[in-house]
């Protein structure tokens, strides 16, 4: 029982401290060149998340 109580306490403060400090950890790991890398090549492999920045970045096309 004290080991789940305690398991149950370590997740929890880490929850905390991750949720306080979300930026700092971001910023952190987004730091490393190779891991903001990784990070931004798989959110443009959604489908839509680089068709959608492109047309907000570059405006949509001219109709007509």
């Amino acid at each position: 029982m004290s080991r789940i109580l305690t398991s149950i306490l370590m997740i929890g403060s880490i929850g905390y401290f991750g949720y306080k400090y979300k930026y700092r950890l971001i910023n952190l790991l987004l730091g490393s060149s190779l891991i903001r890398r990784v990070a931004v090549g798989s959110i443009l492999s959604f489908p839509g998340v680089k068709q959608k920045m492109m047309q907000s970045m570059f405006g949509r096309p001219s109709e007509g």
